[in-house]
């Protein structure tokens, strides 16, 4: 499996799509091992596409596309804009407070970037705001929706790793809200250093702060409602996600009645050029993943690091530094399905709930998709705002410096990660 390993980083290297370079050094696995039979590569393609558990995903992002496209967003920013307006770097700010909001709707910190950027951005641009400083504020604003439910990420963790969709969900609540504290603080921190001052004075009142809130209800609702019944076994994490479309249409059509016939369609096309990257690397990564299982590769892993320390907190800071080096190559996704199931594991053996693993690992990987060189959302926003990768890093490590520290309390921590699941749940025996 080392070598498909190799294999795999250098097509990366030479620049191959990742579904394929995933693909083809599986396909190089089944190749060097002629006691396995060819049938299982077919299967495991098309059996890991199959999970029960894996269609919350199409679910979720097509009700994330609905609900940008019936007005739930667009009450969101004006909620946001009241609550920041007195603080400095308003619209950055405002960026900060949606994403914690859209944790709730979107799910996909790349796909969050991506239209904060688009909304906030002309704004920014016109208010003479660096536009460096515009897209590392987006771009990294947007990792606060992989913690908070429900979040994509911790859906494929969960699935793969055999640990509770649910638990996980309840768990993200309380490092999402410290990110969104942290980030903040990193915003105004910059923005009082270039200069950009608040929209007012003084706080908004508390009737104005009432009204907006009551606009966004419906938004503010549905993450609450998601964990309720997920908790009360009335969904499953799947079955959530068609409840999230329901409830999306529902808003869309019924509600504010903005949901038209062609708003429709274009999130309907759209959705489907989400999902089938997404659906061809779940296919590619279930060969890979079976290789890994194949040659034992957990159980290498795991003598190899405990040779390192005994220390679960030592162990956990040398993974997060390796997911970190590949979160720089890698996709979100990709990361997570290979992963997983290598260092679920690993840190079973050593005595660290998988829960508050999955927290910390989330928040790593995608951490990753806003660091160069290769950072999806790095990419996006710099393109959307009109400036260069190397301005918005440049502008980029006060909020880079506010991630580390959320990781850091989050594994040296545990209780805080595990109170909300543990309240909800019962503690896991």
């Amino acid at each position: 499996m080392i070598y498909a390993i190799i294999v795999f980083l250098v097509l990366l290297i030479l620049g191959m799509p990742v579904a394929f370079s995933i693909g083809l050094s599986g396909l190089f696995f089944f190749a060097m091992t002629p006691d396995l039979p060819w049938t299982i590569l077919v299967q495991k393609a098309f059996s890991t596409t199959q999970s029960f558990t894996m269609l919350a995903i199409p679910l979720f992002i097509f009700a994330g596309n609905l609900m940008n496209n019936t007005g739930i967003t667009s009450r969101l920013v004006k909620l946001s804009n009241v609550l920041t307006g007195h603080m400095y770097g308003s619209i950055g700010q405002v960026s900060v407070v949606l994403s914690t909001l859209m944790g709730g709707v979107s799910g996909s910190a790349v796909a969050d970037a991506a239209m904060e950027s688009r909304i906030l951005g002309p704004e920014m641009i016109a208010r003479g705001y660096d536009r460096g400083w515009g897209a590392a504020v987006n771009s990294l604003t947007g990792l606060i929706v992989a913690t908070i439910p429900p979040s994509m990420g911790l859906i494929i963790y969960g699935t793969v790793g055999e640990v509770s969709i649910g638990r996980l969900f309840v768990a993200g609540f309380i490092p999402g809200i410290i990110m969104a504290i942290f980030m903040g603080t990193a915003v105004s921190w910059s923005a009082r250093r270039l200069g950009y001052k608040p929209d007012r004075d003084k706080p908004s009142s508390l009737k104005e702060m009432a009204k907006a809130a009551l606009d966004s209800i419906w938004a503010l609702l549905f993450p609450i409602i998601l964990i309720v019944l997920i908790r009360g076994g009335l969904m499953t994490p799947s079955e959530s996600g068609a409840f999230a479309v329901f409830y999306a249409l529902f808003v869309g059509i019924v509600v504010y009645r903005e949901l038209t016939w062609r708003k429709l369609l274009d999130t309907l096309i759209s959705s489907v050029k989400d999902l089938s990257v997404i659906t061809m690397i779940l296919g590619f990564s279930g060969i890979f993943s079976y290789g890994i299982v194949y040659d034992q590769l957990p159980r290498t892993l795991t003598s190899a690091l405990l040779t390192i320390s005994n220390n679960p907190y030592m162990v956990m800071i040398i993974v997060v530094l390796m997911l970190l080096v590949f979160g720089m190559f890698m996709e979100t996704t990709v990361i997570t399905l290979i992963v997983t199931p290598i260092l679920v594991p690993v840190m079973d053996r050593l005595g660290i709930d998988p829960v508050h693993f999955g927290i910390v690992m989330m928040t790593t990987v995608t951490f990753g998709v806003s660091t160069p060189p290769v950072g999806v959302s790095l990419y996006t926003c710099s393109s959307i705002m009109g400036c260069s990768v190397g301005d918005t890093v440049r502008q980029s490590w006060p909020l880079y410096i506010a991630v580390i520290a959320v990781i850091l309390i989050c594994i040296f921590f545990p209780k805080l990660v595990l109170f909300l699941p543990n309240l909800v749940y019962g503690v896991a025996r």
